[in-house]
């Protein structure tokens, strides 16, 4: 895979980040400062955003613009995450049960 496919791979800097949302570095600085979004470092230390924490920026933006502080906003990112690790977990047993089940013309009479 190609580290561009991946949706974690840490690709763009602080301000290629601000001109794609059209943000300040400065407010992208603050989200990592606070814990809301943080990014990677490269081996020199600048930030580093993959994709998907350019999402969870957009995200925060927009909640942002709906009134949520920043606490706020951590705490929903935090969540959304927790959820999206809940339904990977459960996807995974979902698939342990169903290699375990047989066709029922296999099955051993009750």
């Amino acid at each position: 895979m190609l580290p561009i496919d991946d949706a974690d791979a840490a690709l763009y800097t602080i301000g290629q980040v601000a001109e794609m949302l059209d943000a300040r570095v400065t407010f992208l600085r603050r989200l990592d400062e606070q814990g809301v979004v943080v990014p990677a470092r490269s081996a020199g230390g600048q930030r580093r955003y993959s994709r998907r924490e350019i999402s969870q920026v957009a995200e925060a933006m927009k909640l942002i613009d709906e009134g949520l502080t920043l606490a706020g906003v951590r705490r929903v990112l935090a969540l959304k995450a927790h959820i999206r690790g809940l339904e990977a977990e459960l996807a995974a047993r979902d698939a342990v049960v169903e290699r375990g089940r047989l066709p029922a013309d296999q099955q051993r009479p009750g």
